[in-house]
């Protein structure tokens, strides 16, 4: 279960700041080059230059939404360098596994804010829930074309084989029957 504070459906000031102001806000904590302390100031200077005096954010309001964003930035970054190493160490096998790794994730993570929207106890809202369905969807379409891929790759990897051992069985004369009792046994073809 979450262990955030609930606040009975009230949105944090920072939520309720002018996009402009929040998207200037997040660059700032991205970038880390500024203390906390020099953040609260710019963006207070700017609340009041939007003459939004009651909005002006404390500084452990700012603490929290920080603390909150990095929680998110750092789960994003390490499900990043999870994705790398399995990407990397697929990378000699077929595209279709690196395919499924990836689908296993978006699973796992539409799965996660499904959980996440559950146990906040308020309504989910019919975007939220409209925009899963489409990544369910999604996910499953890709997995479709995935299967679809995989199975093409293998019947044009076993037309090859094929053709090689009939070209290897006309060069050492090899009867029709004991070509097809090898295209049989190796390929499963007849």
């Amino acid at each position: 279960m979450s262990t955030e504070k609930r606040t009975r459906g009230r949105r944090s000031k920072v939520d309720l700041l002018p996009s402009e102001i929040k998207e200037q806000l997040n660059a700032m904590l991205r970038d880390g080059r500024l203390e906390q302390t020099e953040v609260l100031e710019i963006v207070n200077q700017k609340i009041d230059k939007a003459g939004l005096k009651e909005a002006k954010l404390s500084r452990s309001g700012l603490n929290r939404y920080a603390a909150r964003m990095e929680q998110i930035g750092s789960r994003i970054r390490e499900m990043r360098e999870i994705s790398e190493v399995w990407v990397s160490k697929l990378g000699n096998e077929p595209t279709s596994d690196v395919g499924k790794l990836l689908q296993e994730a978006v699973r796992t993570l539409a799965s996660e804010t499904s959980f996440s929207l559950m146990e906040s106890g308020e309504p989910v809202e019919p975007k939220a829930l409209n925009q899963l369905a489409m990544v369910a969807q999604r996910i499953e379409a890709a997995a479709m074309t995935s299967h679809k891929r995989e199975k093409e790759i293998r019947q044009a990897f076993a037309q090859e084989a094929a053709d090689a051992i009939d070209n290897a069985a006309k060069a050492q004369g090899m009867t029709a029957d004991s070509v097809a009792f090898i295209k049989q046994e190796l390929l499963g073809l007849a």
